[in-house]
């Protein structure tokens, strides 16, 4: 894949001459008067209440290091728009230096032109993240930024109804089917189909039964859906609908929640990132305190994990200066007890204190340690696609699948065959299999 050159820059600024500290976007590092310059980073982190916010975490940077300031600005729409917005203002000139974005969007916007590769600044940093989450900082031998959150797939589940069933924690996927079958006679769901996650829930699935649906080759994408683990991934889905063992229902919808309020929801194959939230309707009630979260069955032989979401601080192609800028992304990133605040499972090694609330929701348990554990076993291989965001065309497949009238598997012929439009679309070349 070819390399997009940087702008000129440079330039740009150098005719602003001495107005150093009015250079939002210009890059960082001195001005050629000596005076600080003004790196942008656009985020869209929720600076919610009871959060450190993302303010207070910059003003910190900016205490320390006066030669080098940071200007974060909060944006609020979905995150489809931020990522329209970045290739608009980048496009004409005005983009940040510095923005988040979500791992499915690197590839789209790298072969865009919109990103820098910063690899020689990102392999400094690499041994604070995971090597999955870094990976996901990936488009071929490029790497654009770093990571900051992730989604590994974990396993959620009710301790106190497990104990009624007489099951321990399902370490295999043929453990859990079999607490499902046991949890099933009793009318209660230790699993939940569900297809508007599809694109990302069941792709990070393969991925932890050990495929790679994605290789750069060259200038070539290789694309495979149809791997051994992907098999087995579509297998066990498919013998849970089949015998009525797991609940078909949307994630975002109101019959997920009131699954889990009514007690017939007792196990849930989630995004790490869901504890921040998915216990809340359990408030106040009997079953507040009761779940805890464990590691994803293995779909394979070993305990790996596949993504689920997340997302990276890259670089964009307008930022003259690389070094200073990863300087500033990788201290930000790594600030982990104050990013958890904001809900995240932080990418970076270590594990943040786990907030008041999530402890009381999960019975004391510490849960973001868990989290770590998972985020270790974050599969290094498993990479997206440009144009993946096409592949949410998974989900409608996914509906008809979880309603029986086509099998499983036509939901990753589906992910191969869009995948392949996709490329196309955007004039990529795709690799023979």
């Amino acid at each position: 894949m070819r390399r997009f050159a940087r702008s000129k820059m440079a330039t740009a600024c150098a005719v602003l001459g001495s107005g150093a500290l009015l250079l939002t976007g210009c890059g960082s590092g001195a001005g050629s008067d000596g005076e600080a310059v003004t790196l942008s980073y656009l985020h869209r982190l929720p600076d919610g209440e009871g959060m450190t916010p993302v303010s207070e975490i910059v003003a910190k940077w900016n205490e320390s290091h006066p030669e080098i300031q940071v200007e974060a600005t909060k944006f609020d729409g979905d995150a489809s728009e931020m990522a329209l917005k970045l290739e608009t203002d980048v496009n004409a000139g005005t983009g940040p230096c510095l923005a988040q974005v979500g791992y499915g969007e690197v590839p789209d916007l790298y072969v865009k032109g919109l990103l820098q590769d910063v690899r020689s600044e990102a392999d400094r940093y690499k041994d604070n993240y995971s090597e999955g989450a870094y990976s996901l900082m990936n488009v071929g031998n490029t790497v654009v930024g770093l990571p900051q959150d992730t989604g590994p797939l974990v396993y959620y589940y009710n301790e106190a109804a497990f104990d009624q069933l007489g099951v321990e924690v399902p370490t295999t996927i043929d453990e859990l089917s079999e607490i499902a079958a046991k949890a099933a006679a009793q009318d209660r769901y230790a699993v939940a189909f569900t297809p508007d996650e599809a694109q990302y829930w069941l792709s990070g699935q393969a991925a932890a039964a050990g495929d790679n649906w994605f290789t750069a080759n060259g200038e070539e994408w290789l694309v495979d859906t149809g791997g051994a683990g992907t098999e087995v991934v579509a297998s066990f889905w498919q013998e849970l609908i089949d015998d009525e063992e797991a609940l078909v229902q949307d994630r975002w919808g109101d019959e997920f929640t009131q699954a889990l309020t009514d007690g017939s929801l007792i196990g849930h194959i989630g995004a790490a990132w869901e504890a921040g939230f998915l216990l809340d309707p359990l408030d106040g009630t009997e079953a507040e305190g009761q779940w805890r979260v464990a590691q994803l069955p293995a779909f394979g032989e070993s305990a790996t994990t596949g993504p689920d979401g997340g997302s990276g601080v890259a670089v964009m192609k307008d930022c003259e200066y690389a070094e200073e800028a990863m300087a500033f992304n990788d201290w930000f990133n790594t600030q982990v007890d104050d990013l958890a605040t904001q809900g995240l499972v932080v990418a970076a090694t270590g594990a943040p204190e786990t907030p008041e609330k999530m402890t009381r929701q999960f019975g004391g348990q510490d849960v973001f340690e868990e989290m770590n554990v998972a985020n270790a076993a974050l599969s290094p291989d498993f990479v997206y696609v440009p144009g993946f965001a096409a592949l949410s065309a998974m989900n409608t497949t996914a509906s008809e699948a979880g309603e029986g009238s086509v099998p499983v598997a036509e939901i990753f012929e589906t992910a191969q065959t869009t995948s392949v439009e996709a490329l196309d679309n955007l004039g990529i070349a795709v690799a023979d299999n």
